[in-house]
């Protein structure tokens, strides 16, 4: 029965499969709050149908997430089963990114082979940025895992010649644009060349498949934002970050065409900055950067404040890319071009192996033939079409996180593992140039490796670059050596030295749980930033002296220290002033801040509104429909910073500020400045508290 068992089970793939959900899970209980804009999110999706429904940012409706809703709608059931916590709204996407793994063995094995299947599930496991973003809330893991399971049907469809299984494939990438909307969209150009080259059918018929199959893309991509953009805009909440109140401008601006373009100037999404870079309104929420200073035209700031309130920490440091180093851009995504992927900002993300992928993409097409094409070809092609438009994408992309990095993770390591076969195969068989193409690839991609890591000799020590670097040499030596003597020992020793390969890559996606991750925008690598916060200007990569660098060598990071939210905590004095002045009101308080709210709904399930969404900028509410708010008795106190970066509705903010009371800061908080009617909020922001009712506290009818 043992026996049976073990013949039928792949026990490297088991350990694959532990080691995935080790570096995707281990100490994920530890964050907190994790991204805070999601998980408000669905601390607010959690207390209504209609909330859960549009995805709602807080708990009128008032805002959506600047998301489409299906990932945000899993991580609701996670937490209604195992309660609202860090790890309930994380667990998803941490299996999603075990299944990612196992789906590409699957999808490599039939035709490669099982050796292929088990380095292409290990290489994906090992990609950093993946274990990085499985790690958090962010969409991104249910999105790849959702476009592989797009693969899996698309291969079935085409092997089996079942039409309804290549449309089911199209379907599912429509699921994936209600996920992240047109990234879903960057693969197809892999599925239609796929179906072209491989599908057993005349032209015809080819043309009418595909069609039908775009049809039920569009209808399944659409179907959510056609029926929220057809809902009277007062019966909805306000779409999130877009300019016109409109999910599909939404998917084609803001999380569109803006993303190619780099254009994030102008729109209510914005982070509350005009043309020119200059930072606009009066209520910042409190994850934004502690200080936006515009120079040059360009936006910096000050270092942030960790978990404890210091700066420099080793945690703000460095950004998983290259330590102290130019960040190209105020995303520290490098500098465009053709060799972006190649540079310091981004290479330790998912770049480790991609000269082998590369390499070994000459191998797999060797002796192609249009018309004589084999299935493993056709793969072969299927792959570099995912990994080619993906990459040019990135290398000239304007606007985009170093996380977004991980749709490169599936054809990388698919490249890599069939690549790998491929190569060893030609090396034991041929005698030509042919055979020398996996001593040159493993050399290549060692030596590359150790211009990743070598910046980090500092902080990690210089034994794992050199330890790669010489390993990589004596592979290729050695390889060099055994082609003119034979060796009954020449497949162990050649996967082996394709082993050497991991040793970079696992160490780095083992960074998240030793140093520590910002769970809202994820990265890998030593010294990886604990908690910069959510905001915008949080967002953009900071410039830092040598003093900080050297804190940072000096000064490790704690392990599994969790990011999000930061030092942002409740103050129980103002949490009970409010519920004990609350007379009936729907809403304990409104502000222009989701940070200011989101720990009142996450961890006090209390109702709150937010009138700015993400960027603190959204139109949500005019001072009419607040005037009406007021005198229905839904809300009567206002919560609001001054602190600078990201405004919120100037005019609502002014009326708000002009016709409340101002409630004296010794009744309500903890922590009174030194200012006059000044207290000290998240970040050292001023915050006020105002009430305004209908009979009192300002005029609602002016």
């Amino acid at each position: 029965m043992i026996n049976k068992l073990r013949s039928r089970l792949d026990v490297p793939l088991v350990f694959i499969f532990i080691l995935s959900a080790f570096l995707n899970a281990f100490n994920i209980w530890k964050d907190e709050y994790v991204n805070t804009y999601y998980t408000m999110t669905v601390g607010s999706m959690m207390e209504s149908f209609h909330n859960f429904f549009f995805a709602s940012l807080d708990s009128a409706g008032s805002v959506t997430v600047d998301k489409p809703p299906l990932t945000f709608w899993i991580q609701t059931v996670s937490a209604e089963i195992f309660g609202l916590h860090g790890w309930s709204v994380i667990l998803p996407q941490a299996l999603a990114g075990v299944g990612s793994v196992l789906l590409l063995y699957f999808l490599i094995k039939p035709s490669y082979g099982t050796t292929a299947a088990r380095l292409s599930a290990l290489a994906m496991a090992t990609t950093p940025i993946a274990v990085a973003v499985s790690r958090t809330n962010n969409i991104d893991s249910m999105l790849v895992f959702t476009l592989l399971l797009a693969t899996y049907f698309l291969f079935k469809g085409v092997k089996n010649n079942s039409t309804w299984s290549l449309i089911g494939a199209f379907a599912i990438i429509g699921i994936g644009f209600n996920m992240k909307m047109l990234q879903a969209y960057m693969v197809l150009p892999a599925f239609y060349l796929f179906y072209l080259l491989a599908a057993k059918t005349n032209w015809k018929k080819k043309a009418k498949v595909l069609a039908s199959a775009t049809a039920i893309l569009l209808a399944v991509s659409l179907s959510w934002a056609v029926i929220v953009d057809a809902i009277p805009e007062d019966e909805r909440p306000y779409i999130g970050s877009s300019d016109t109140n409109s999910v599909l401008e939404l998917a084609f601006g803001y999380n569109g065409l803006s993303r190619l373009t780099g254009d994030q100037n102008g729109t209510p999404g914005d982070g509350g900055t005009t043309g020119n870079n200059t930072p606009t309104g009066l209520n910042a929420p409190e994850g934004a950067s502690d200080q936006v200073i515009v120079n040059n035209g360009r936006i910096q700031q000050g270092p942030p404040s960790n978990q404890n309130g210091n700066q420099g920490d080793a945690a703000q440091a460095t950004q998983g890319g290259q330590p102290g180093g130019s960040q190209g851009n105020m995303f520290g995504t490098g500098e465009e071009g053709p060799l972006r992927l190649f540079q310091s900002e981004l290479s330790g993300q998912a770049s480790w192996l991609l000269p082998f992928a590369i390499l070994s993409s000459i191998g797999l097409l060797i002796g192609f033939r249009l018309r004589e094409t084999t299935m493993k070809q056709i793969e072969t092609i299927f792959w570099l079409s995912w990994l080619i438009p993906v990459g040019i994408f990135f290398s000239i992309a304007g606007f985009f996180h170093q996380y977004y990095l991980i749709m490169l993770a599936p054809p990388i390591a698919a490249l890599f593992g069939t690549g790998g076969v491929q190569l060893f195969e030609y090396y034991r068989n041929e005698s030509n140039w042919k055979a020398w193409l996996l001593p040159i690839s493993i050399g290549l991609t060692s030596l590359f490796q150790w211009v990743i890591m070598k910046p980090y000799d500092e902080v990690i020590g210089a034994g794992w670059s050199l330890s790669v670097l010489i390993l990589g040499i004596l592979s290729t030596l050695l390889l060099t050596i055994l082609k003119y003597r034979k060796s009954l020992h020449t497949s162990a020793i050649s996967i082996a030295m394709l082993l050497i390969l991991f040793i970079g890559p696992l160490y780095w996606a083992t960074t998240p749980i030793v140093y520590g991750g910002n769970s809202a925008l994820p990265e890998a690598g030593p010294n990886t930033e604990q908690s910069v916060g959510d905001g915008v200007a949080a967002q953009s990569h900071i410039q830092l002296d040598e003093s900080l660098q050297d804190s940072a060598q000096d000064n490790p990071p704690q392990m599994g220290s969790p990011g999000g939210m930061e030092d942002i905590e409740i103050d129980e004095k103002t949490l009970t002033y409010l519920r004990s002045e609350n007379t009936s009101e729907t809403y304990l308080f409104a502000t222009t801040s989701y940070q200011v709210a989101a720990p009142y709904i996450i961890d006090e399930e209390e109702a709150v509104i937010t009138t700015g969404g993400f960027s603190g900028t959204d139109p949500v509410y005019s001072v009419d429909e607040m005037k009406e708010l007021i005198s229905n008795g839904e809300v009567s106190f206002f919560l609001l910073s001054d602190q600078g970066g990201r405004g919120g509705s100037s005019e609502l903010a002014e009326w708000i500020t002009t016709n409340g009371e101002e409630i004296p800061e010794e009744e309500w908080n903890s922590t009174v400045s030194n200012d006059e009617n000044t207290n000290s909020g998240p970040r050292g922001g001023s915050t006020k508290l105002y009430k305004l009712t209908a009979s009192e506290g300002g005029n609602t009818n002016e």
